[in-house]
């Protein structure tokens, strides 16, 4: 877990002073990307970590090597614990590393550190479902990302076509709820639904990343693949204005508001097909009004002839 390095990170700096990320990546067997973004997370936090250039240099916290987190301020500790404390409302690990952390503080900043670990908490369930259960080949999964070993996979597509592979993970996405496997194959960069992978074997064969991989960047570039998708058809409505927010809510990022006219706003939607477009707007009856495309307005033709030949 990401919480685990990030206070194992902090504890190393204060024990050798300064580290480069070369060597914390071979201390806690990460890549060197890696621990570059985790130090670079610990300062973006407000920890006083900072780089230091040229031969020699490396990241250092502000005031020098410390033994203990003592040297830590009471705002300082209180970054550390909003960062870690949400990883640790759905990980033991991340709980019982936070368990040992509360007790190197001062005694003193105790309260309040505990105070920003409880602020924030993940509650991963949509209102009406039920709890669903983390995968459980997300553990196998994470731990051959740290182990750098390679992972011969079954995997289903959406297509249901089964398939085995043999991949190099390099990195893990919770989406909503949904977890997702970035890996290198042999025809490049691909991305795993892990609840559709139905084998997953570790083998003792290293794998191998790009030295330039950032899993925050090529999750970016995933999600931007999928929205471009996911809008491939627009359409253009009438709607009054005051409606527009639960019309967002239905269409996301793929609605936007073009002009706003005595009440009425002109609102460009998208999805996959002029299908999906339709059957998002047929509940709206005559308060939304298409004005194109053609295949969009014929859909709802359709669905409301349907609806009168069936009632």
């Amino acid at each position: 877990m990401r919480a685990d390095r990030l206070v194992a990170t902090l504890l190393l700096l204060q024990a050798k002073g300064r580290v480069t990320a070369k060597e914390l990546a071979t201390e806690l067997e990460i890549s060197v990307a890696t621990a570059r973004r985790d130090l670079e997370a610990l300062s973006a936090a407000g920890i006083p970590v900072y780089p230091q250039a040229g031969r020699g240099g490396g990241w250092s916290l502000v005031g020098g090597a410390r033994t203990d987190l003592s040297g830590l301020s009471a705002t300082e500790a209180q970054a550390l614990f909003l960062l870690v404390g949400p990883a640790a409302a759905v990980s033991d690990d991340a709980k019982a590393a936070l368990r040992k952390l509360v007790q190197a503080l001062p005694k003193t900043f105790r309260a309040d550190a505990e105070a920003a670990a409880d602020a924030t908490m993940i509650d991963p369930t949509r209102w009406g479902e039920r709890e669903r259960q983390r995968p459980e080949r997300v553990e196998l999964l994470q731990s051959a990302v740290v182990r750098r070993r390679r992972v011969r996979l079954v995997y289903t597509s959406g297509k249901r076509e089964r398939t085995e592979r043999l991949v190099d993970p390099w990195g893990l996405v919770d989406k909503d709820d949904v977890w997702y496997l970035i890996a290198g194959t042999d025809n490049g960069r691909r991305t795993f639904r892990v609840d559709r992978i139905v084998e997953a074997e570790p083998t003792e064969e290293p794998s191998s990343r790009p030295d330039d991989f950032a899993l925050a960047e090529a999750w970016e570039e995933v999600v931007g693949e999928v929205e471009e998708r996911r809008s491939r058809t627009w359409a253009t409505v009438l709607i009054e204005t005051r409606f527009v927010p639960i019309l967002r809510g239905h269409f996301g990022r793929h609605c936007h508001v073009d002009a706003e006219i005595d009440g009425r706003s002109q609102v460009r939607v998208g999805a996959p097909t002029p299908l999906d477009i339709a059957r998002n707007l047929a509940g709206w009856g005559g308060q939304v009004e298409v004005l194109d495309p053609p295949p969009v307005r014929a859909q709802l033709a359709r669905i409301g002839a349907e609806l009168v030949s069936r009632y």
